[in-house]
């Protein structure tokens, strides 16, 4: 009787203390989740990287080492999700990963927007929208989703009319008046800076815009912060599917939407960069 009783105590005992190490199991699982962790996340260099730069201490805190892999071109930053060499990405939006997905069957998923950078239509050999005159060169970005954001813009100015379904799919197929008879120069969104001299006006992504060295304040139209546009480009953290729920990515998102992050950004872009959050 008394071997049974020891036995019956013992086990009971075993199980509190089983039970007690699955408690103590899951109370520091998402504690300890993200310690001694490193991820590495391609960005363009402006404003991407540099955004990036004043989350790295803020998640040194949470003892996630951030490695920053800066990328100029609009391929690399999401070929290297896919072959894993990147763990995620910051340059994108989400029509852009949507047509990347679609061209190249892949499945990058964004988890989380950041940021929006206002289109500018800047200025070439015409300095005023109201002086371009006939055959007009106008240089745009030559990939789909930024060509029909450029375009949109310039709707908006009354340069062209678009028919009203076309949307953020919009392409020059879908212009239904274009009274300059407007020539379009279409070139990699990098190199829309440098090409100036050579055309009118051109119509260039807020980041490159940035990094050859001009102004939002100093763009001849802006797209409309309420329009349809901030509404679909915002920037984002693409990954892929299988490291969606990634804590540490979850924590990168979490910071890069954090008061202390808009704040840098309106502080810093004049208005180039407009956080989302």
């Amino acid at each position: 009787m008394k071997t049974k009783l020891i036995s019956a105590i013992l086990s009971t005992a075993l199980i509190f203390s089983l039970a007690g190490c699955a408690a103590n199991t899951d109370d520091g699982a998402s504690s300890e989740a993200t310690e001694n962790t490193v991820i590495r996340v391609g960005a363009n260099i402006t404003p991407h990287s540099e955004i990036l730069e004043q989350a790295k201490p803020i998640l040194a805190e949470q003892g996630i080492t951030l490695e920053i892999v800066q990328l100029e071109d609009s391929i690399t930053p999401n070929t290297g999700v896919i072959e894993g060499s990147l763990d995620a990405n910051y340059f994108q939006h989400v029509p852009y990963l949507d047509q990347f997905n679609l061209e190249n069957g892949s499945d990058l998923v964004s988890i989380g927007a950041i940021h929006y950078e206002p289109f500018g239509i800047y200025a070439g050999r015409v300095t005023d929208l109201a002086d371009l005159s006939e055959g007009a060169v106008v240089a745009v970005p030559n990939n789909v989703t930024n060509e029909a954001r450029a375009l949109l813009l310039l709707a908006q100015e009354g340069i062209l009319t678009l028919s009203d379904d076309a949307g953020i799919n919009a392409t020059v197929e879908d212009i239904v008046d274009n009274p300059l008879n407007i020539q379009f120069e279409e070139l990699a969104p990098e190199q829309l800076v440098a090409a100036l001299p050579d055309v009118d006006i051109a119509v260039i992504n807020g980041n490159y815009a940035i990094e050859g060295g001009l102004h939002v304040s100093g763009a001849l139209a802006v797209e409309a912060n309420d329009g349809l546009a901030a509404q679909t480009y915002g920037n984002i953290i693409a990954t892929s599917p299988d490291k969606a729920n990634d804590p540490a990515l979850a924590a990168l998102v979490e910071v890069l939407q954090s008061q202390a992050i808009s704040d840098y950004i309106n502080s810093t872009y004049d208005g180039a960069v407009v956080p989302l959050n």
